[in-house]
């Protein structure tokens, strides 16, 4: 507590809230009963990658545990087939609705059926929870009616009576679908109390708009950004090469729905620059990859293909212009444009001369390389108003920042995407920014602060500009810990055939993670106590396929990027992991592929996971165990000061 002045102030405060002895005495008894509930679930999940219906249907499925409540409820009274059709219900209740009542042939037996089902399953799933958690659950629509039913004793025949009556008047009234609809809603939302995402919500699959969308509606989520997200949230910030970096992605992955249909960004000004400046060259090595979920023609690859060549060679030019303005970055060598030899056309890689694959480069000046042309210099200018201007995009990155982070402590667990950049002795990696060194938990909250510089510092301010130089760096750079690599090899990819040039080395951190010292070295560095704490970690694909293991440290790292994106399927062997933890302890789910919703909802067809547990708790987990318990333990002894206040005079009940 304060000293007795400050003490005093801060229970006058309260006494506002708590007016009485009985209404503080309550306010505690009530408190000190909650943190004897089992703690709620919370799911941890990463690198979604644009994936939006395998996560949307994950999110619907509570990674497989509303599923399992229905075999547990109605096993024995309901077959396969009628488990799925109600499970399948409460995944996609609005879209499911329709075929199940076109197979009815007493329409009203079935509402009447479908609802106490609901209601069975709605309350044991509840169970858990307080009546009161249950009330701000449900909408405020039909909040008294689904309350009564939630909470009715069925058993009790006096009132037997009165629960059919409502049931049959939700029925007669046609209001059947709007409740079946928010039951099934009320179902999910009590699955999952806390959601948790460790990374790289962009890029590759088709629509990460749609998956923030969604995240954006949920009742309690949290984000530790990946290195895909730093630079969209850069490009939205209005960064040059952040722009331009996004877009070759985009066009290599033939991603354009997301950018012009997602975000109304228009790319009419650079698919016109590309025909004229790349209309005869050849673009074979800029050819997208396709997804057959995106149907394309030959004319549109080649087109995406012309853009993909122009926007590289802006792209290479920004990251000169970068490099030169940021010694701190310890890039020097990697400004590849600065680096060609234009009449012998070749490039120093490493030290070392290589030919170049490709030697067509229209748009540079062999005197002034990272320079634009006045054409290149007014796409980028136009690119950039789409981003700035792309209301939704706006949005969607000022949910990043507020809801995200670098990394994050919660409940005994370590969140972060990338890796804590070490030496090779095990030792955090220093680097200098700015004039001040920095290393492990250190880095990582200067990497939050100067993120945050390059949206939120005043328009065209020496800080703004620094701070989207510095998101394009957590993107790419050596010591960045969203990306914990030595470099991206992008350039040597495209222009060098010697594949030792596109090998991007790992951080001494994932070699050093199988050990358990490193793992308490960590939770410590980072103020958590190594016997029973966890690092929870994303960004790097476990190939399982192969006999990787998510679990790392002797049981106190998961690594949870499974392959969620389509395009890593083939290198895990799997289609990405859930981390599930409640009071029992931490599971982790693996998931395999996901055809897509409309099959789902067609055919009954779910996402197959299996379960692991990955560290059992040697007793059952309650809500005072958790960080919102420990304050909530703190508001009782506060409480029972203003108790002891109002007992001695100090501060006056106002009944």
């Amino acid at each position: 507590m304060p000293d007795n002045g400050q003490n005093l102030r801060y229970l006058s405060l309260l006494s506002k809230k708590y007016p009485t002895i009985a209404a503080a005495a309550s306010e505690a008894i009530r408190i000190e009963a909650v943190l004897r509930l089992p703690k709620g679930t919370e799911h941890f999940m990463s690198d979604l990658h644009g994936e939006n219906e395998a996560f949307i249907h994950i999110l619907n499925n509570a990674s497989g545990y509303i599923r399992e409540k229905i075999d547990t409820v109605f096993e024995g009274e309901l077959d396969e087939s009628q488990r799925a059709d109600l499970a399948t219900l409460i995944y996609y209740p609005e879209k499911k609705l329709p075929s199940l009542k076109a197979a009815q042939p007493d329409l009203e037996s079935w509402y009447r059926l479908t609802l106490m089902r609901l209601i069975r399953l709605c309350r044991f799933v509840s169970s858990k929870h307080t009546r009161a958690h249950v009330r701000k659950c449900l909408p405020e629509s039909c909040a008294y009616v689904l309350d009564e039913l939630l909470h009715a004793h069925f058993e009790d025949h006096d009132k037997k009576l009165y629960y059919e009556t409502i049931v049959d008047s939700i029925i007669s009234y046609r209001r059947a679908d709007p409740y079946i609809i928010r039951f099934c809603e009320v179902i999910k939302r009590l699955a999952v109390d806390r959601l948790h995402i460790v990374g790289d919500l962009f890029d590759r699959g088709p629509r990460p708009d749609l998956i923030l969308e969604r995240l954006i509606e949920h009742h309690d989520v949290d984000i530790q950004w990946g290195n895909h997200d730093v630079v969209w949230m850069g490009a939205a910030a209005g960064s040059p090469i952040c722009v331009l970096t996004v877009l070759k992605t985009t066009l290599a992955y033939n991603n354009t729905d997301t950018v012009e249909h997602g975000y109304g960004i228009s790319l009419r000004e650079l698919d016109h620059m590309a025909q004229e400046v790349y209309g005869l060259s050849d673009v074979v090595r800029w050819m997208p990859k396709t997804d057959e979920r995106r149907p394309t023609t030959a004319e549109k690859l080649y087109r995406v293909a012309q853009m993909h060549k122009a926007v590289t060679v802006m792209m290479l030019k920004a990251e000169a212009q970068v490099i030169a303005r940021n010694p701190d970055f310890q890039m020097r060598g990697r400004d590849y444009i600065n680096q060609i030899d234009f009449e012998k056309g070749t490039v120093i890689c490493g030290g070392k001369e290589y030919p170049l694959l490709d030697t067509d480069f229209p748009t540079v000046d062999p005197d002034a390389p990272s320079r634009f042309t006045a054409r290149e210099s007014e796409v980028l200018r136009d690119l950039i108003r789409g981003f700035r201007h792309s209301k939704l995009l706006q949005k969607h990155v000022r949910f990043l920042y507020s809801a995200g982070g670098v990394y994050k402590v919660t409940n005994g667990n370590l969140l972060y995407h990338g890796a804590v950049p070490m030496n090779a002795d095990g030792s955090f990696a220093e680097e200098t920014f700015e004039g001040k060194r920095y290393s492990g938990r250190a880095l990582f909250d200067y990497c939050d602060e100067r993120a945050r510089r390059g949206y939120f510092a005043p328009e065209g301010s020496p800080a703004r500009v620094a701070g989207q130089d510095f998101l394009w760096y957590l993107w790419c750079g050596r010591l960045s810990p969203i990306y914990g690599r030595s470099a991206m090899t992008t350039f040597e990819r495209l222009y060098i055939a010697d594949t030792e040039t596109h090998k991007e080395v790992k951080d001494p951190y994932y070699r050093l993670i199988n050990d358990p010292d490193t793992a308490d070295r960590i939770l410590t560095e980072f103020g958590l106590e190594p016997s029973d704490c966890h690092i929870i970690n994303g960004h790097v694909p476990v190939r399982a396929v192969e006999g990787e293991s998510p679990v790392k440290g002797g049981g106190k790292l998961i690594v949870i990027d499974g392959g969620f994106c389509r395009a890593y399927h083939e290198k895990t062997g799997i289609a990405g992991y859930t981390l599930v933890y409640n009071s029992r302890g931490l599971t982790l789910r693996t998931h395999q592929p996901f055809e897509s919703a409309a099959k789902a909802i067609e055919a009954d067809g779910d996402i197959a996971s299996t379960g692991e547990y990955i560290y059992t708790s040697p007793t059952r987990l309650t809500v005072g165990d958790t960080d919102e318990g420990r304050e909530q333990r703190a508001l009782i002894g506060d409480l029972k000061e203003l108790v002891r206040a109002y007992r001695t005079g100090l501060i006056r009940e106002t009944p």
